[in-house]
């Protein structure tokens, strides 16, 4: 058996990992403390739709902030959890309370009515997990451990967030808006000028520094567009555009010449060999 077909007969045992659009989706949060202050804060970044239901007394000062901020985003109930019709018209619902059995009912509940549910710090009872995040604007990386070791989560995103330079969010969004502007130019879905589009933008992402394409301007991309994509289809490089090498330290870039994936892999290496002692020693 080749290497491919033992990977595909070994697959299974992980979640399905995606980018869940909540904009203007009503999603509801019952409890108000520490966790349900990071559950808002995770929804309002969706764009979501939050009812929060929970005792004033239970609040914890960030969700209070939270509430007192974003009366647009946040719809605030001074009560306890009352039954299946404060489910009505919700399209996820999260618990965040310390009470187990009112967990599983108002998960039970949820699947009754076919909403995606997540009970904090009860992973056999979620059909989805919150993972340890990075974000940068544009940029979101997602370390999940599918329940099993949350703070391992927490510290695999503090060395992958070390690993970063800070640069990738603005250079996601100027590679975005230089992406609509080739569009302009060359308008039209699939087909051959589709392809042409995509292998210019692949050829430019996998030439280009990180901090350069940060430092694009709309005159820039324009100088870009008119240098590169017209009629020779090339990749000019960042100093015809006048754009100067600067010396910024930064460990790791698209361009750089160290490459980061031998990194990565001897991080989740020892990452791994942490998990199987921990393993070993709670069955000792």
């Amino acid at each position: 058996m080749d290497n491919e077909s033992s990977r595909i007969l070994s697959l299974g045992g992980g979640s399905l990992l995606i980018a869940w659009q909540l904009k203007d989706k009503n999603v509801l949060i019952v409890g108000g403390g520490e966790v349900a202050s990071q559950r808002i804060e995770s929804i309002l970044t969706a764009n979501g739709q939050i009812t929060v239901i929970s005792p004033e007394d239970g609040l914890h000062p960030r969700t209070k902030l939270f509430i007192e901020l974003r009366k647009d985003r946040i719809f605030y109930h001074d009560r306890k959890f009352e039954g299946p019709d404060d489910l009505f018209g919700k399209h996820m619902v999260l618990t965040a309370v310390d009470d187990i059995e009112l967990s599983r009912k108002i998960v039970a509940m949820s699947r009754e009515r076919r909403i995606p549910v997540n009970a904090a710090d009860i992973p056999e009872l979620c059909d989805f997990y919150f993972g340890a995040q990075i974000r940068d604007g544009p940029l979101q990386i997602m370390i999940s451990t599918n329940g099993n070791g949350p703070r391992l989560a927490s510290l695999i995103r503090t060395r992958l967030q070390n690993g970063l330079s800070g640069l990738e969010g603005e250079a996601i969004i100027k590679v975005g808006q230089l992406r609509n502007k080739l569009k302009e130019r060359a308008p039209g879905v699939g087909g051959q000028l589709g392809r042409e589009r995509m292998k210019w933008m692949t050829s430019l992402c996998n030439t280009w520094p990180m901090e350069d394409f940060a430092r694009l301007d709309d005159t820039l991309m324009d100088k870009l567009l008119d240098e590169g994509w017209n009629e020779k289809k090339r990749v000019p490089i960042p100093e015809e555009l006048g754009l100067v090498p600067e010396r910024i330290d930064l460990p790791y870039v698209f361009a750089s010449t160290m490459p980061i994936f031998p990194t990565i892999i001897s991080f989740v290496a020892g990452a791994l060999t942490v998990i199987s002692l921990l393993s070993y020693r709670e069955r000792s």
